[in-house]
């Protein structure tokens, strides 16, 4: 889709450069979303196919496959976590996510039969009404500037960008997100919103899984929109109304060494895999931890490009660290801390078979550097790209990724971005968010 764009009025600010039009191999996902959020622009080549492994100098080694059972949905909902940390962000992420969406917001039946599905036995009555004042608050917003509200033209995405676990144990948890919103509708002329949430969402362990028991949202932290980007208009956002898109799913699934488990051979599965693989190239981890990063890529990519992979990986790694002057704390000599996150909007299979898939991912991507030096500060990018996946070794692995045109929200309203060395308070490993 050619989308027809919108330049926002700030004669200072650079038009945004071209989008690359080569494909890239499988760290484009987390490279393109990253850097170009990070305010560094990096080319990566494609390369060739090789079934070879790393040089003995990075070794990298698949971990053994392990089967998990993953979260199933009941009426949109995904319920049955992992009794983990990594469990409880991912019911807390699902939640959110389910209670943002424009079939929970313009639906009273969809949303009555979610809440029945996510919330806690005790607390149905209470998370049921909340629900229902949200949806009255979110007419507005999803009406954009036609008379009425159309449920079909409706935007609304909610991407998880941090999730930090601020209380746990055997009964329940406390989990705070930090969150990034798209309202609007892709009818009449105003092009959809960006917003930022901060979301507290209290969970029980009740019948064998995470349930709601309540849930509170306030002002988030406020990245700017990165300068380069225009926001697009209203109708290039059509792809992604509801019978269009899908909201992600993540699950908190693991392996013993971290990584997702396996996907099942499945439409879904392909989803779930694409998502993850954009997460975790997004992650921190990716740009300054080499042990992590050759692991994570073993785990995510096809076996015949994982070599090409490696390498266009530790280039764009030390490109980024050596321009942000951080080291492998991930900090610089000043304490300041590099911030880097992906989150997905919205999810749309392009094909599918049982060996391969190509999956689109509508994005959210924040990078900088949390410190003293504003001109540093973390900035969101809006991008869209296609995951390629095959069916190698037992679960679903990408083999490239292809860049297209961003689809970019107008900022948030009357908003002033918040000071570089607030954003701390969502780096580090332990606030990412839990994988599909």
């Amino acid at each position: 889709m050619t989308s027809r764009l919108r330049r926002r009025n700030d004669s200072s600010k650079a038009a945004r450069p071209p989008q690359p039009a080569a494909k890239l191999t499988g760290i484009a996902a987390g490279g393109v979303a990253v850097v170009t959020a990070a305010g560094v622009i990096v080319t990566l080549a494609t390369g060739s196919p090789s079934t070879s492994a790393p040089s003995a100098s990075a070794p990298v080694q698949a971990a053994p496959q392990v089967n998990v059972e993953r979260a199933r949905t009941v009426d949109g909902v995904a319920v049955g976590y992992p009794h983990t940390q990594d469990g409880a962000k991912a019911a807390a992420a699902n939640y959110t996510v389910v209670s943002g969406s424009a079939a929970f917001l313009t639906n009273s039946e969809r949303r009555h039969r979610a809440v029945a599905a996510m919330a806690a036995r005790d607390a149905a009555d209470m998370v049921g009404k909340k629900a229902d004042l949200a949806a009255t608050q979110a007419v507005a917003s999803l009406r954009g500037d036609t008379t009425e509200l159309s449920a079909e033209q409706s935007i609304a995405r909610t991407g998880v960008l941090s999730a930090r676990i601020l209380g746990y144990d055997d009964q329940g948890a406390m989990v705070r997100l930090w969150t990034t919103t798209v309202r609007g509708s892709a009818a009449g002329h105003a092009t959809p919103k960006a917003g930022y949430r901060s979301v507290t969402v209290t969970l029980v362990w009740e019948a064998d899984d995470w349930k709601l028991k309540d849930s509170s949202s306030a002002a988030g932290l406020v990245a700017p929109i990165d300068a380069r980007q225009a926001s697009n208009v209203a109708g290039d956002f059509s792809g992604y109304v509801p019978a269009a898109a899908d909201d992600p799913v993540v699950t908190g699934a693991l392996r013993p060494d971290g990584f997702p488990a396996p996907y099942e051979r499945s439409e879904r599965g392909a989803r779930a895999a694409a998502v993850s693989a954009v997460m975790l190239y997004g992650d921190t981890r990716f740009f300054t931890d080499e042990q992590w990063r050759h692991r994570m890529l073993a785990a995510t990519a096809a076996p015949s490009v994982l070599k090409s992979v490696t390498s266009d990986s530790d280039a764009t790694a030390r490109l980024v660290a050596e321009n942000r002057g951080v080291g492998t704390d991930g900090k610089s000599a000043d304490g300041s801390e590099l911030i880097t996150r992906t989150a997905v909007l919205a999810t749309r299979t392009i094909s599918r078979s049982d060996q391969a898939a190509s999956i689109e991912l509508w994005t959210a991507s924040a990078g900088g550097v949390a410190g003293k030096e504003e001109t540093r500060r973390p900035q969101v990018a809006f991008l869209r790209m296609t995951v390629d996946l095959v069916w190698v070794d037992g679960t679903w692995k990408t083999t490239a990724v292809t860049p297209s045109a961003p689809l970019v929200p107008s900022p948030p309203a009357m908003q002033q971005a918040d000071s570089a060395d607030a954003f701390a308070e969502v780096g580090g490993a332990g606030n990412a968010p839990a994988t599909a």
